[in-house]
């Protein structure tokens, strides 16, 4: 009974978009006005029943409903109940189910307390809003249906696959959808500003929170899929430039360019068709993420599905939006006033040049993860990875870190470099300075080596900002950006140290016996079976000492899961403030040896502590400009006050 109230509430959340986009779209005509009072309330609505239907799908997974397909396929009665939950979305129904799930309560949310457009723009925001929700429910309801009974119930479930029964992968498809989400609301108000023609600062101011809020998201969700590529995958890698990793990538590199975009037209009214143009793209890279890893063209551990009418739906859904929104863009983006102009040195000349970089590493991205795809099809098998990657995208992300740099400190409109000149030359210095230091030991690669260097040079330049300005009055906003500023230097210095000085040691021994890996002597103590809920594992038990000093204990394993079979490899970590050592044990290699593969990592872990920076920096600049939006609310409710009571 729950499945069919499920299925019914999605029916209906299915109609009430139907009805939003109708009467939204007649609303925004002079003839269709008298339609305007539906489109909200359908809206808010939709929203409830969405959620509704998707509470009731995550009931049948904790209760182990064997009679529906989905819980069948993806759960089992002895699981963990965290990744019972977790297989409601660990699964390509349900995950499609959770993007609409999150995508209607957005607007509904947009409905109930969005009030600074003109009526006419709202109206054509949610309207679009129901146009793209409207796809993915027919997606699932005629395509992939969640609530699928079996004619029969199954005896058991066939389990989640093994490498998703990880709470750290548990939480990153939904905080990847909020963000993904977020850029289909920034969609909407694009599409409902060319649609009115009001593509204005109050435009912006209403889309900038959504906007901020996808890129908080979609930061928090790469930095957790990174980390968790790295401890559950047993290669000792943080990035490899999967597709799938790319797909996650490329939305919020347009999602970045949108945010500074977006803050130039809301606070100075310029960058207009630039940022109607970078709301079409973002949401564009999501579709294009959700195509690569929801039709099945990827062999992966995201890529749920392997049905060719499913990918062919959402191909079909992507060409839809984004050719239409692309038509209309081309049809109405002669209509709209330029804006303000401003020099080439000033602030909105620095975010331009970071905007235009930022594309073209989106454009070089873009590339290379579709290319292989392109070739493929023409059975032509090509892998592009690092080697393209990395050097090719260098070319564009160091002259940004240098913009990254110097544009906070330029004043709006236009301003004189001499006036910025000495802390400009004084970050300079530094970062020189770090460029000679980091070249003494010698044997580092040109890309690690100006890693660091900038890193450093930019560390420094973040705050540069607040210099001279009493820190309890400087705005949320602005340490919103020096801390995401700073926090983007903190992870280059990760990834940069990472990439120059770790050391990687295979080894084969008995217990008893040790080995060397950088600082740390490893010692094998023993090898035992253990078992879980629903595995077993052999662990080893590892004796680590750095540099001589108290033994550490690790405990990887290689865990062997019966529900689906599968094996998997645990890795045991040894954190310090300078680094990791990583530890992977193999198979048994004969004559009592075991295999062991050690890495000594430095710096590794500023790569997330500098993604949670950034994300934190994103929250605080949220906080400070929902705290001024409300601020300028009342401001405006006062004034409209006084007015009334002085015609009254």
């Amino acid at each position: 009974m729950i499945a069919e109230l499920g299925l019914a509430a999605l029916w209906l959340a299915a109609a009430l978009a139907a009805l939003q986009l109708v009467t939204g779209f007649l609303a925004v005509k002079e003839s269709g006005g008298e339609m305007a009072v539906l489109v909200r309330p359908a809206a808010m609505v939709q929203g409830l029943l969405c959620a509704a239907a998707f509470v009731m799908l995550l009931w049948l997974f904790v209760i182990t409903d064997l009679s529906v397909k989905l819980v069948a396929m993806n759960s089992h009665s002895d699981k963990p109940l965290i990744f019972k939950l977790s297989g409601a979305w660990g699964n390509h129904e349900g995950s499609m189910l959770l993007w609409i799930t999150v995508m209607a309560l957005a607007g509904g949310l947009i409905a109930l307390l969005e009030r600074r457009l003109p009526e006419r723009t709202m109206m054509a925001t949610l309207g679009a809003q129901a146009f793209v929700g409207l796809g993915f429910y027919a997606f699932l309801l005629f395509s992939s249906n969640p609530f699928e009974r079996l004619p029969q119930p199954a005896v058991e479930g066939l389990g989640l696959n093994p490498l998703l029964q990880d709470i750290g992968l548990a939480m990153h498809p939904p905080t990847l959808y909020f963000g993904y989400v977020g850029l289909s609301v920034a969609f909407s108000f694009a599409v409902g500003a060319l649609l009115t023609r009001q593509v204005n600062p109050d435009f912006a101011r209403a889309m900038r929170p959504w906007v901020l809020g996808a890129w908080i998201f979609l930061t928090l969700g790469i930095t957790a899929g990174s980390y968790w590529a790295y401890y559950e995958l047993g290669w000792g890698g943080w990035w490899f430039w999967d597709p799938v990793e790319n797909a996650s990538l490329m939305p919020w590199l347009a999602a970045t360019a949108l945010l500074h975009s977006a803050s130039v037209l809301a606070a100075r009214d310029a960058l207009r068709v630039w940022t109607i143009m970078l709301g079409v793209v973002a949401f564009s890279m999501s579709m294009v993420g959700t195509f690569l890893v929801r039709s099945g063209i990827l062999t992966s551990v995201h890529a749920f599905a392997v049905d060719p009418e499913r990918g062919t739906f959402i191909l079909a859904l992507l060409a839809i939006y984004i050719g239409g929104a692309l038509v209309l863009f081309a049809l109405r983006a002669g209509s709209i006033a330029e804006g303000d102009r401003f020099s080439v040195s000033s602030r909105e000349g620095a975010l331009v040049v970071n905007n235009v970089m930022l594309s073209a590493i989106l454009g070089i991205v873009l590339l290379g993860t579709l290319y292989p795809l392109l070739t493929e099809a023409f059975d032509v098998r090509v892998s592009v990875g690092p080697p393209y990657f990395n050097p090719v995208g260098a070319v564009f992300v160091f002259p940004m870190l240098i913009v990254m740099a110097v544009g906070p400190l330029l004043r709006w409109r236009q301003d004189d470099w001499q006036r910025v000149k000495r802390p400009l030359i004084a970050t300079g210095l530094v970062t020189l300075a770090t460029l000679v230091l980091a070249m003494m030991p010698g044997s580092i690669d040109l890309l690690p080596l100006l890693g660091l260097a900038f890193a450093t040079g930019l560390a420094i330049a973040s705050f540069l900002p607040l210099r001279g300005r009493a820190l309890l009055r400087v705005p949320l906003a602005t340490w919103g950006m020096v801390i995401a500023h700073f926090g983007i230097a903190v992870a280059l210095f990760g990834m940069a140290s990472e990439s120059a000085f770790s050391q990687e040691k295979l080894a084969a021994v008995k217990v008893g016996e040790s080995t060397r890996v950088g600082p740390w002597q490893v010692a094998l103590a023993g090898v035992e079976p253990v078992a879980g809920p629903n595995w077993t594992a052999i662990e080893g038990r590892l004796l680590a000492m750095h540099d001589g000093g108290e033994a550490i204990e690790l405990d990887p394993q290689a865990r062997n899961f019966w529900a689906p079979p599968q094996e998997t490899t645990e890795s045991a970590l040894a954190t310090r403030w300078n680094g990791q050592l990583y530890a992977v044990i193999g198979n048994e290699a004969g004559q009592g040896r075991w295999q062991l593969r050690l890495w000594w990592k430095p710096f590794v872990t500023f790569i997330w502590y500098g993604g949670l920076l950034v994300a934190l920096g994103g929250l605080l600049a949220l906080i400070g400009r929902l705290s001024a939006d409300l601020k300028r609310r009342a401001v405006y409710a006062r004034a409209e006050a006084r007015q009334r009571g002085v015609h009254a």
